[in-house]
C-alpha cells in the first residue's frame, strides 16, 4: 500500500519469517553458532527457546537453508503429534514407503534401517521441530528413544527444539530428567536491546528498498523498542503501522505522533509500557542511591 510512496519495492515489515531480512544481530548469530557446533559435533539433542515473536522460526528456517550438503533435514513445522503420528511423519520425511497398516514396532524397525542406511552414505539426519512446545508428553519420550538409535561412534538421529520457555518449564519436570540431561546444547534468545531495535528497522527498510532520508529518526526507534519490549514481531506491528499512518497522512517520514497511536492501536504494546521502560533506569538510579545514602546514615550511627 504505501510501498511506493516511501520508495520500497516490497513490505519491509511483514510478519511472515522471510531470511532474505534477515539480519546479523547478536543473538541470532549466536543462535545459530550454537546450532551449527552442535550438529558439526553430532550432539543428540539441541533446543533452542524464546519468548512468542523473538525469531525462532526465521532461525529456524535459516538453519535449514545453510546445512551443508551432507545433513538430511527432516522438518516438522506443527509437532503436536501422538508417538504414532510421530513416526509416521518422520518416515514419510526419510522416503520411506509403508502400508498402512504396518504396526508401529516394525515402522521403528524400518525407520533405523533407512537411518543405517543414510548414514552408511555419509548423510547426517536431523529432525528439526518448531513449536515443540506443543509435544504430547508421551511423545517427548518417544523423541528420546528415537536418538537411542546410534552407531559405536555416531547417533544416527539429531534433534532440534524450538519452542517457547513453556518447554523449559515442562522439561525442568522429573519424567524428563533423561531427556534433560541429552540436551548438551541450549540458547535462550533475548529480545533486543534499543540499538539493535533502531538497527534491525534500517536494515528490513534498505532490504525492502529505501534510500535516503531516514523514515524513523533514533526518537521513534527508541519509542518502538520500549513499547515492544525488544521483541521483533511487535516491533514488525508498530512500525508497519507507524508507516500506514504517515502514508495516510501524506507525510515524507514517520513523526512521533504515529508510532504513539500505533502503540496505542495494539493490544500487547501499549503507552504504559512505554512510560515503565523509559523510567525504569531513573527509578534504578533513584533506588540505588536511596541505598548508597541509607548505608552512609547506618555507618555514621554506628
Amino acid at each position: 500500500m504505501y510501498q511506493k510512496h516511501f520508495g520500497l519495492n516490497q513490505a519491509p515489515f511483514s510478519l511472515t519469517p522471510n531470511t532474505g531480512f534477515f539480519f546479523g544481530l547478536s543473538p541470532h548469530v549466536e543462535a545459530l553458532q550454537v546450532l551449527q557446533t552442535a550438529l558439526q559435533t553430532g550432539e543428540g539433542f539441541i533446543k533452542v527457546t524464546g519468548e512468542v515473536g523473538t525469531g525462532k522460526t526465521l532461525i529456524c528456517r535459516k538453519l535449514i537453508n545453510e546445512l551443508p550438503d551432507k545433513f538430511h533435514c527432516a522438518f516438522l513445522p506443527n509437532p503436536y503429534l501422538t508417538p504414532a503420528e510421530l513416526r509416521w511423519a518422520l518416515a514419510s520425511k526419510l522416503g520411506l514407503k509403508f502400508a498402512s497398516d504396518m504396526d508401529q514396532q516394525q515402522l521403528t524397525g524400518r525407520i533405523q534401517k533407512q537411518l543405517l542406511a543414510l548414514s552408511a552414505h555419509g548423510h547426517t539426519i536431523v529432525l528439526v521441530l518448531d513449536e515443540a512446545q506443543a509435544l504430547p508428553d508421551d511423545s517427548l519420550e518417544a523423541l528420546r528413544l528415537f536418538t537411542n538409535l546410534e552407531t559405536e561412534t555416531r547417533k544416527l538421529l539429531q534433534v532440534v527444539l524450538f519452542g517457547q520457555p513453556e518447554l523449559d518449564d515442562r522439561l525442568k519436570r522429573q519424567e524428563f530428567r533423561q531427556l534433560r540431561q541429552r540436551i548438551t546444547f541450549s540458547y535462550n534468545l533475548r529480545p533486543l536491546t534499543w540499538d539493535e531495535t533502531d538497527a534491525y528497522i534500517r536494515h528490513r527498510l534498505a532490504i525492502a528498498g529505501r534510500a535516503g532520508e531516514p523514515l524513523f529518526t533514533s526518537r521513534e526507534t527508541r519509542q518502538i523498542a520500549y513499547a515492544s519490549r525488544g521483541i521483533p514481531r511487535l516491533i514488525n506491528i508498530l512500525a508497519h503501522k507507524a508507516l500506514l499512518l504517515s502514508f495516510g497522512e501524506g507525510a515524507t517520514r514517520v513523526q512521533t505522533s504515529h508510532v504513539k497511536a500505533a502503540i496505542q492501536d495494539t493490544e500487547d504494546a501499549s503507552v504504559r509500557r512505554l512510560l515503565s521502560w523509559k523510567w525504569l533506569p531513573f527509578f534504578t538510579l533513584i533506588t540505588v542511591a536511596f541505598g548508597l545514602g541509607l548505608q552512609h546514615v547506618l555507618r555514621s550511627v554506628v
